[in-house]
C-alpha cells in the first residue's frame, strides 16, 4: 500500500514541565499540601507531593532519555535487553523544544506535524498521590492549568492545543475549570481513567451526580481525553516497592498487567451508567491505553444487553462505538482496533517525546504500511482534526 504524505495531527504529544509548573500559582499557604521540591543529601531533587517525596520520578528531567529507546523492547527485544540498560544508554541533556513552544513548532515543521495534542509527563500522575485532600488538589490543578495556557496555550498557533487537565473530585471546581478553558479556546480537555475520588468517597464518573459537567460538556462540544495516569489499578494491591513508575524493571511486573484495568473500568463505567444516553453530544477520545482491553469490554456490553434488556435506551455497543475514540499503542494490532471501531474512531499519536513512544512520529507508518490510503489519511489526521472542533452551536 502507498503512505501517506500529507501532514499529522498527532493525538499524543507531551510536554514536560517547567520547574515552578507546580508552584508558580500555588499560594504559599497551600503549597506544602500540593507539590514542593526537596533536595536530598546526595544533592539530588525529588518532588513532595502532599508532603511525601516522590522518589520514583525525576521532576528535572536532567538527564533525559531519547524518544522511542524502548521501542526495540516492545518489538520484541532480540537482544534480551532490559529497559533499563536502553534507558541509560539514551540519557542526554533537555532538548528545548521539550519546555518551549516557539521550539516545538520548529520541531513540528521537521517532523510533518500539521497540529498535536498536548498532554502532561508529571501532573498525570499526580492526582492519585492528592486525592485525600480534595481542597488541595483542585488549588494544584488551578494552578497549574493556568501555568499550561501562559507557557503553552490550550490553542496555540492554531497548531498546540495543551489539554487542561481536570478532575471530578469536586464538580463545581470541575465546572469552573471547564468554563475558563472554553474562554480561552481549549479544544480537549484531559482527566486519568479512574474513579472519582471525593469529599464523600469514590463515585463513578458517570455518576449523576457529575451531570452538571457533562452538560456542559455536551452543551459545549469539547472532546474529553482519558490519558493514562497512576491510579491505584496500576498494582491491584500487590507489592511494587521501589519500582519506577513505568514499571519496566529487570522483571515483569503486574503493575503493567493491571494498567489496562484502568481505561476498561473508565469506559465501561460511562456505558453502564448510560453517560451517552442523558448527554448524547459527548465524545471521549482514549489516549495512551492501548487497545488490548477493546474486544473483551464489546462482549461484555453485548453480554450486558443481553441480561439486562430492558435497561439500556441504546445499545450499548453502538453507543460505545458512536461516542468513544481509540488510540491504539504502535505496537498493537491497528487492524483489528479499526476492525472493532469502524476507521472513523481510531486516532494515532506518537508519544513524542517519551521513550515508550517513537522516535519519529512518521514512523507509525511502518506499522500500518497495509492499511489503505484513505483509512491512513483518518487515522493520521482527519479523525483528530475532527475531534478537535467543538461540535454544535455552542462553538
Amino acid at each position: 500500500m502507498p503512505n501517506f504524505e500529507g501532514q499529522f495531527f498527532d493525538s499524543d504529544n507531551h510536554y514536560y514541565e517547567s520547574h515552578d509548573a507546580f508552584t508558580r500559582y500555588v499560594p504559599k499557604a497551600m503549597q506544602s499540601r500540593c507539590v514542593q521540591w526537596v533536595t536530598l543529601e546526595n544533592g539530588r531533587k525529588y518532588h513532595s507531593i502532599a508532603g511525601r517525596i516522590d522518589r520514583f520520578t525525576n521532576p528535572t528531567f536532567d538527564p533525559i532519555s531519547k524518544p522511542g529507546v524502548l521501542r526495540e523492547l516492545f518489538r520484541g527485544n532480540p537482544k534480551g535487553t532490559t529497559s533499563d540498560e536502553l534507558i541509560r544508554s539514551s540519557l542526554g541533556p533537555l532538548p528545548p523544544e521539550y519546555m518551549d513552544r516557539e521550539a516545538r513548532l520548529a520541531r513540528m515543521d521537521q517532523q510533518g506535524l500539521e497540529a498535536i495534542w498536548l498532554f502532561p509527563t508529571l501532573a498525570i500522575l499526580y492526582e492519585e498521590l492528592l486525592k485525600k485532600d480534595v481542597d488541595a488538589l483542585c488549588t494544584m490543578y488551578s494552578a497549574f492549568n493556568q501555568w499550561l495556557d501562559e507557557d503553552w496555550g490550550f490553542n496555540y498557533e492554531n497548531r498546540l492545543f495543551a489539554a487542561p487537565y481536570i478532575s471530578l473530585a469536586d464538580v463545581d471546581w470541575a465546572c469552573a475549570e471547564l468554563e475558563k478553558a472554553l474562554a480561552k479556546d481549549a479544544r480537549v480537555l484531559v482527566m486519568r481513567p479512574s474513579a472519582v475520588h471525593t469529599r464523600e468517597g469514590p463515585r463513578n464518573p458517570a455518576a449523576p451526580e457529575f451531570d452538571p459537567f457533562w452538560a456542559r460538556v455536551n452543551e459545549a462540544g469539547i472532546t474529553v481525553v482519558a490519558h493514562i495516569g497512576a491510579t491505584r489499578h496500576d498494582s491491584n494491591g500487590y507489592d511494587v516497592k521501589n519500582q519506577d513508575v513505568l514499571s519496566m524493571g529487570r522483571k515483569p511486573s503486574i503493575t503493567n498487567f493491571h494498567r489496562a484495568r484502568n481505561i476498561n473500568d473508565f469506559l465501561a463505567s460511562l456505558v453502564f451508567d448510560r453517560l451517552f444516553e442523558r448527554h448524547p453530544n459527548i465524545r471521549i477520545a482514549s489516549v495512551e491505553n492501548g487497545s488490548e482491553f477493546l474486544g473483551d469490554l464489546l462482549r461484555a456490553f453485548a453480554h450486558s444487553k443481553e441480561r439486562t434488556p430492558t435497561y439500556y435506551a441504546d445499545d450499548p455497543v453502538v453507543s460505545f462505538k458512536e461516542h468513544v475514540w481509540i488510540n491504539p499503542f504502535w505496537e498493537d494490532d491497528i487492524r483489528e482496533v479499526i476492525e472493532h471501531m469502524g476507521a472513523d474512531h481510531v486516532i494515532v499519536g506518537s508519544d513524542w517525546p517519551h521513550m515508550e513512544g517513537l522516535e519519529h512520529p512518521r514512523d507509525i507508518l511502518e506499522e500500518i504500511d497495509d492499511i489503505s490510503l484513505d483509512v491512513q489519511k483518518k487515522i493520521l489526521h482527519d479523525n483528530a482534526f475532527a475531534l478537535n472542533q467543538r461540535l454544535g452551536a455552542a462553538a
